[in-house]
């Protein structure tokens, strides 16, 4: 596809969220928030968007940065991924996420790109949105009259769309609960290629198991890609809560993903390919969350 060069705009570099906030106000549909830039850049060459100013966040200090303490860890939007790669604290704690960035783009990408930017993108193949479901996480969002917080799983309006695209909110930050002893997870993504992809189907899963490691007590499950948005499976939670997991189990619960699966066919994959890969995955997710739970 032939790009172009970027159209002009003007560059504004906020040093607060509040002046960030007020040059969009002022700008209102011509100016655009910019993180990282490696979305919405190329959607500009494209033509596929057009802002006249866009509003530079990286000089913002306090929308940076990975601090954890006992209630859990919090992640600066502006946090780039290679960052949360590195991190020993979401290596430790938090691994569906650290599977999720691990897979996301090139090196080269992932030290430039933010969570935030790749949640904001709102697109249904965004690989962090199903692990930051599965893991309950919740996001803050600033705006001109005051902050709120929404979960991950209600982020998300439809493709290309968030609940602050109207409003013009800036996400600060991502929250995470800390996991409970006896559980943890994975998140595992379907790519044409084995690196540099998008995501085909992705599957985050976490369990928790009960003190004797044998049956489930807790489970969150959510799907990226074959559906408008990224979606949480709360049949497949219910399914597996009060179970021993053996490989019926998860069959079981894969075929029940595959059911609540929405995808398209497009130039990448089919609908029926889609949807069978999702219980190909979930059965892989379902296993490999108990296998990090009880080695």
């Amino acid at each position: 596809m032939f790009i172009r060069r970027l159209p002009a705009f003007v560059y504004h570099t906020p040093a607060s969220v509040g002046e960030a906030l007020e040059l969009m106000a002022r700008h209102g549909s011509k100016g655009r928030y910019i993180a990282g830039g490696t979305d919405l850049l190329i959607a500009m060459k494209k033509r596929e968007a057009m802002p006249e100013h866009l509003i530079g966040l990286s000089g913002v200090a306090s929308l940076k940065g990975i601090a954890s303490d006992d209630k859990g860890v919090c992640i600066g939007a502006l946090t780039t991924l290679a960052e949360i790669e590195r991190s020993e604290i979401i290596k430790k704690q938090y691994l569906p996420l650290r599977d999720a960035v691990g897979v996301m783009a090139s090196i080269q990408v992932r030290n430039l790109a933010t969570i935030g930017g790749n949640l904001c993108s709102a697109v249904p193949s965004a690989d962090t949105a199903p692990p930051l479901i599965a893991l309950n996480a919740s996001v803050k969002l600033v705006g001109l009259e005051g902050e709120r917080t929404v979960p991950v799983e209600a982020f998300f309006s439809g493709p290309k769309e968030s609940v602050c695209c109207k409003t013009q909110e800036i996400l600060a930050e991502i929250t995470i609960p800390r996991p409970d002893p006896g559980s943890s997870g994975c998140y595992l993504k379907l790519m044409r290629r084995h690196a540099m992809d998008l995501a085909l189907v992705g599957v985050a899963a976490c369990l928790k198991l009960d003190p004797d490691m044998n049956v489930c007590r807790e489970a969150r499950f959510a799907l990226g890609a074959v559906a408008p948005t990224p979606i949480r499976v709360p049949e497949v939670e219910a399914y597996l809560v009060n179970k021993a997991i053996n490989e019926t189990v998860a069959a079981e619960a894969a075929r029940l993903a595959g059911m609540q699966c929405r995808p398209i066919t497009d130039i990448r994959a089919s609908l029926d390919y889609r949807c069978g890969m999702v219980e190909v995955f979930t059965r892989r997710a379902v296993m490999e969350a108990v296998k990090r739970i009880t080695v």
